[in-house]
């Protein structure tokens, strides 16, 4: 393959799933630098470390850092343990209480003992933007703020929502663009990735390098948010859509296979490390009925789970699948609970872990969706006697209870 057929290729794979792309040609001169003299660059990707609990949607901007790597980049992960401090009010309603130095620092910690899985540590520099910020003082701080007008700070959308409805926006907020910004006039970098509700922060860098008299121009890159399970809202914990990268690998493995077929092929976009002519070969297998769109999810999922715990575990975890749900047996091992006999059955599922309230439960019953020891639950209002149960609603929630 000829070194314009590698720059063609290497920019398809970095364009892939991409939502927004300014400064393309900047990026094809980078790219093209490697590959023509080995000549590297930098890319930065800031992480607020609000909570410690990683899942896959925040893995895009990852995968997406990694295949950077692979075509000559230099990664700053940084972690915003400064404006971590201050929060990022991107799509809130509201002003976000800030986090204290030991919650971001414990938070942090999460990143640090992830990212290794998905990025070469060899082509990386994690990065705390407190170095630099913690030195400005309130003369730098005052010249930062006067790079920006409150008029182009309104043209956010979230800032301009919350004005317009008299809702409280505290002057602290404002300089969380601009800090942001500021990082990449401290690490002078040449691209920067973030979410797309992040389009204002980003572009901020590109000005604040010209504020600043640096002699470039960061491009910007843009990836989508990743929807969660319903294939509607994005992923996200509180609506409990989410695939969590630290959850056991078979609740990994039933998670991904309960996604749609449709949805599928966005997270094999945005998360896979296959090349998009392997992806291709994949869609083409389950178009013309070669593969069943079954099995190409269970290669999605042995993929994930290799990444973030290993081959074994992985296989462990898709055969803990077909036994279970294949021909309907028990999970090798069950979450077990005691409990007192006499227990309301809608009671003994919340304090199982296996629903939230008991009105959950009750829905549970009526949709025909609960059993105990293999049988449907028909009567609402069963106490059980004392004895060893096996509670399972759904298709992938279980439970032994030994009530006394």
């Amino acid at each position: 393959m000829s070194i314009e057929d590698q720059i063609k290729q290497a920019l398809a794979e970095i364009e892939r799933g991409a939502q927004e792309i300014i400064g393309l040609d900047f990026i094809k001169q980078c790219v093209s630098a490697y590959f023509k003299n080995g000549k590297t660059y930098t890319i930065k990707a800031g992480f607020d470390p609000t909570a410690p609990d990683l899942h896959l949607g925040h893995t895009v901007l990852l995968q997406k850092l990694a295949t950077f790597q692979k075509y000559g980049a230099k990664i700053f992960f940084l972690i915003g343990d400064f404006t971590g401090m201050i929060g990022d009010p991107s799509g809130k309603s509201e002003t976000r209480k800030p986090l204290s130095k030991e919650q971001v620092l414990a938070n942090a910690k999460t990143y640090e003992e992830q990212v290794h899985k998905i990025l070469d540590a060899s082509k990386m520099e994690i990065v705390f933007n407190s170095q630099w910020l913690d030195k400005l003082g309130t003369k730098g701080m005052i010249e930062l703020a006067a790079k920006f007008s409150v008029a182009r700070m309104l043209e956010r959308d979230d800032f301009e929502k919350r004005f317009k409805a008299q809702n409280p926006i505290s002057i602290v907020e404002f300089f969380y663009p601009l800090l942001q910004g500021y990082d990449s006039v401290a690490l002078e970098c040449d691209i920067e990735l973030g979410g797309s509700d992040q389009k204002f922060n980003l572009l901020m860098g590109r000005q604040m390098q010209r504020a600043y008299g640096l002699k470039k121009e960061q491009s910007v890159l843009m990836m989508p948010l990743l929807e969660g399970l319903d294939g509607v809202q994005k992923m996200s914990k509180s609506l409990g859509n989410y695939i969590g990268i630290t959850q056991e690998p078979k609740e990994i493995f039933g998670r991904i296979l309960s996604i749609s077929d449709a949805l599928m092929w966005r997270y094999y976009e945005l998360l896979s490390t296959k090349s998009l002519q392997e992806i291709e070969s994949l869609k083409k297998g389950a178009d013309n009925g070669s593969l069943h769109p079954k099995a190409i999810k269970e290669e999605l999922a042995l993929e994930i789970i290799t990444r973030y715990y290993d081959k074994t575990q992985a296989q462990q975890a898709k055969e803990e699948f077909a036994r279970v749900f294949a021909h309907d047996e028990l999970p090798s091992t069950l979450p077990t609970f005691t409990n007192k006999s006499g227990i309301w059955i809608a009671q003994l599922a919340q304090d199982c872990g296996l629903c939230d309230s008991n009105s959950e439960a009750l829905r549970f019953i009526k949709q025909g969706a609960m059993k105990l020891n293999g049988q449907k639950v028909e009567d609402s209002k069963l106490n059980l006697k004392k004895g060893e149960y096996v509670l399972q609603i759904g298709k992938r929630k279980f439970a032994k209870a030994i009530l006394s």
